[in-house]
């Protein structure tokens, strides 16, 4: 899912200590002796007692104390790894958070983190050593490194293998092609390749371009589409479902279906150039830990929803079942193996961003990703 990027999730550990505390009493001075007895053998049996559960606690918490001794070495043993989200948590993401939370990454000897990202597009923050891993798009990559000022990264993984994402608009609006767009209002994102494929499809569908007001959304969702804006970009893993799930009726078509070079690789992984050279048996073992994380997704959707929902509970776990049952036959579809890209994807968006003008040149896909470091 592409949004406007939030704040940054940060996981903080609360520690507690337990204080033994002992007090005693005084003899009753006008108490019988036999009273006396009595009662001071009672005291007595009842500060062994004491001091046998102290000591029980005592050896419970040095028991505690060495597994805290001997997970924190395990964990110093792992390499430190930061992988950078495009957004908040959803399903495009479940792989790795299966890899995080049934120990895949572990395994890999690997101690990640998944943070989402706080300043900055995560394909800059990736670039200048924010993160080792980032999540980001075929069309930000191919941006980043056709700029000026390149940025050394390159994507090594496709989390889905189709673009699945399109325009939707209310339904009984009328509007059926993007000729229909025609003095409309598109509320979007402001993404660079945006306002080149909302021209191209326009145009090859006899419309205006020039004809379509474009707005930045005001974050109220597809709820917009009722009566603030026409068109919006949506996501079938995510928007469809939550418009689905609110019995929210739209018309949607998937942007692929109008022009096959708009079949592109949305999200990828990235990585920089350095990490690629310098850790390369670290970025395969993360990898090899991430495809398990998606091979699982794939088997059991519903599992792998309850799994996302650990770490992103704002999200009821109906929706997210719903998401990722719809995802499961997305995430490798027609390939033989999860994360695998081609060079005909790569080069026919290529192509069309440089006819629209989003760049200036056009750049070869083995630049922009690699196939090496996967399993």
């Amino acid at each position: 899912m592409k949004r406007r990027k939030t704040a940054v999730l940060i996981a903080a550990a609360a520690v507690s200590a337990a204080v033994l505390g002992c007090s005693g009493q005084g003899a009753d001075k006008g108490a019988r002796n036999s009273g006396a007895k009595t009662e001071t053998a009672g005291e007595i049996k009842e500060d062994a007692e004491k001091e046998e559960a102290a000591k029980d606690g005592a050896a419970k918490d040095n028991d505690r104390t060495g597994e805290d001794s001997e997970k924190a070495g395990e964990t110093a043993d792992l390499q430190d790894v930061t992988v950078i989200l495009d957004y908040v948590a959803n399903t495009n993401h479940t792989g790795m958070y299966v890899a995080l939370d049934q120990g895949y990454y572990e395994e890999e000897g690997l101690n990640v983190k998944i943070i989402e990202p706080t300043e900055g597009a995560t394909a800059t923050l990736i670039a200048v050593g924010k993160g080792d891993f980032g999540i980001s798009y075929q069309e930000d990559v191919t941006v980043a490194l056709t700029s000026e000022d390149p940025l050394p990264i390159k994507a090594i993984a496709a989390v889905i293998q189709h673009n699945t994402s399109g325009f939707a608009t209310y339904e009984g609006k009328h509007i059926q092609s993007p000729k229909d767009f025609e003095g409309k209002t598109y509320a979007g994102w402001g993404g660079p390749g945006e306002e080149a494929v909302l021209k191209a499809v326009m145009t090859q569908a006899g419309g205006d371009f020039s004809k379509l007001n474009m707005v930045i959304s005001d974050g109220s969702g597809f709820e917009a589409l009722r009566d603030k804006a026409d068109i919006m970009w949506f996501f079938e893993a995510w928007d469809n479902v939550k418009c689905q799930l609110n019995d929210f009726p739209i018309e949607y078509t998937p942007v692929r279906d109008l022009d096959q070079r708009l079949d592109y690789y949305t999200p990828v992984i990235i990585a920089n150039e350095k990490t690629l050279e310098e850790r390369p048996e670290m970025v395969k073992k993360f990898l090899a830990a991430t495809e398990k994380g998606y091979e699982y997704a794939i088997a059991d959707p519903t599992g792998s929803a309850e799994i996302l929902q650990k770490y992103a509970p704002d999200y009821s776990l109906e929706m997210l079942t719903m998401s990722q049952t719809y995802l499961a036959s997305k995430y490798k579809e027609d390939s033989p193996k999860w994360g695998v890209m081609k060079d005909e994807v790569w080069d026919n968006y290529t192509g069309f961003m440089e006819e629209y003008g989003v760049i200036d040149k056009v750049i070869p896909a083995s630049q922009c990703y690699t196939n090496e470091f996967l399993p």
